[in-house]
């Protein structure tokens, strides 16, 4: 599938908000199932970006604050990461699902060695169906990421992007083998 990437300043850091889109060919509740943010869900097998991911305190149904860890990445310029949000799961009348996150302090999860902490500023992802299609889906993003650490701007700059297609990527293949 094809994704369209843009970005600019973002109005939160010093980093970029970047905006991803493309048409993922799965329904919108299989390609939910592979993205949303739950412990134990399939995320950590197929997405690259996410080594770990568990739920720190569930504050209800549809909320909760979440630690998630990163593998290195870039040729291991970049370090292994912890980001700690808040999330909010939601389903709207049109069937169109988001999940949404920005970063917070949990007490029961402070910095770990070995990691460094980044911060997702207000970031999400909203899985849309395509009225008359039901075994397609627009997936809109948007990612506000500080990686933290001491990393030129020019490193993240040059990451983000192809990470962002990458994502799409093998989110794609993620989906086929779950209808398989």
């Amino acid at each position: 599938s094809e994704v369209s990437v843009s970005w600019r300043p973002s109005a939160e850091f010093a980093g970029n908000v970047y905006r991803a889109e493309g048409i993922l060919p799965a329904s919108p509740q299989d390609v939910w199932e592979c993205i949303k943010p739950v412990a134990g869900g399939p995320r950590t097998k197929w997405d690259q970006n996410v080594k770990d991911f568990e739920v720190v305190e569930a504050v209800s149904d549809t909320v909760s604050v979440c630690r998630t860890t990163t593998p290195s990445a870039f040729m291991r310029i970049i370090s292994p990461r912890e980001f700690v949000d808040v999330v909010l799961m939601k389903q709207y009348e049109d069937g169109t699902m988001l999940s949404a996150a920005t970063n917070v302090e949990h007490p029961l999860c402070p910095p770990q060695p070995n990691f460094v902490r980044g911060f997702n500023y207000p970031c999400g992802c909203f899985c849309i169906p395509l009225p008359g299609e039901p075994d397609r889906t627009q997936l809109l993003s948007f990612f506000q990421t500080d990686l933290g650490g001491y990393l030129p701007q020019t490193v993240v700059d040059s990451f983000f992007p192809a990470n962002i297609a990458g994502f799409y990527s093998n989110l794609t293949k993620a989906v086929k083998a779950l209808k398989a």
